[in-house]
């Protein structure tokens, strides 16, 4: 079970290709923060979709399975960044094990 965890993790973020996808999430999130704190706009900024745009496809899956739980929590904030976060990591665990670095 160790060596299984080992080996998801190693590719999930032991490899070039998965540590540069992670680290552009990063940077966009690090984007979106200091969009949504620091910057004033007379209209809704796009900032976020960014995120959204990286952790495409995975995250509507994520999204689309949790209207199965009820509009309510699929709806929520919380709901939302678990399933960016879930996804964002979904996708570096297959960049890893596509590219067999």
């Amino acid at each position: 079970m160790h060596a299984r965890l080992t080996a998801l993790a190693r590719l999930t973020f032991g490899n070039r290709p998965a540590q540069a996808y992670l680290a552009l999430v990063a940077v966009a999130a690090v984007h979106v923060a200091v969009d949504t704190a620091f910057a004033q706009h007379a209209d809704a900024s796009f900032a976020g979709v960014w995120l959204f745009f990286l952790a495409a496809p995975a995250i509507f899956g994520f999204l689309a399975a949790g209207m199965f739980f009820g509009d309510s929590s699929a709806e929520s904030a919380a709901f939302l960044y678990l399933a960016l976060v879930l996804a964002v990591l979904v996708q570096a665990l297959a960049l890893g094990a596509f590219t067999g670095c």
